[in-house]
């Protein structure tokens, strides 16, 4: 036996961020599933649609350093 080592990350109690917000979900684990699959879409449509419009200006991808030769 070994002990206090684990082969899985969250074998001490933690299972980090992901498990919280699993846990905090109301219903059972279809439930859930569909849920985390709306929050999922909801988080991309927002990144889509504000974020990255918002900090395209920002980035440097039109300062191309190519010489015609």
């Amino acid at each position: 036996m070994t002990y206090g080592v684990s082969l899985v990350p969250w074998g001490n109690g933690r299972d980090g961020m992901y498990g919280w917000i699993w846990r905090h979900l109301p219903g059972n684990a279809w439930v859930r599933a569909l849920i985390s699959a709306v929050l999922v879409l909801a988080v991309v449509y927002v990144l889509f649609q504000y974020v990255f419009p918002w900090a395209e200006p920002l980035l440097p991808f039109n300062d191309v350093t190519v010489n015609n030769q």
